[in-house]
């Protein structure tokens, strides 16, 4: 069986692969979102122009401006809700990785101690089987 210590820093470990799926989801968000203010930017350019590119009239612009400000709410929004995960997140590696230190400190004494008492030869299994000295109060 695996001590504490060998668990929580394998839970440690898995909690910062999550937290570096989150952290790549969002800036995959970042990216969509300054994708979609380019793609607004450039349309409002092209109604203020007066002039449409070709194969498109002023409507059809206007109408693909409409769809891209929505999505850009929508990936704004999701970019919000995942950075608020990213540091949920992060909080949660920090916790575990103290108590996970805490732990691994807490084997480290005890193999210390162990060790100790190995050298000193008083083990707790040999002073179960040492017979006690006898009283030497007699009344």
């Amino acid at each position: 069986m695996k001590s504490r210590a060998d668990k929580l820093g394998r839970m440690v470990s898995l909690v910062k692969l999550q937290l570096r799926l989150s952290e790549w989801q969002l800036a995959h968000l970042r990216q969509q979102e300054r994708s979609l203010q380019d793609e607004q930017e450039w349309l409002v350019g092209a109604l203020n122009e007066g002039r449409p590119p070709a194969g498109s009239s002023s409507e059809s612009i206007a109408r693909r401006l409409n769809r891209t400000s929505a999505s850009a709410r929508v990936v704004t929004e999701q970019a919000s809700e995942q950075l608020d995960k990213v540091r949920l997140e992060t909080r949660r590696v920090k916790q575990l990785e103290e108590i996970a230190k805490a732990a691994l400190a807490e084997k480290l004494r005890d193999a210390e101690k162990r060790s100790l008492e190995e050298m000193k030869g008083t083990s707790l299994t040999v002073r179960a089987w040492t017979p006690r000295p006898a009283s030497r109060n007699k009344t």
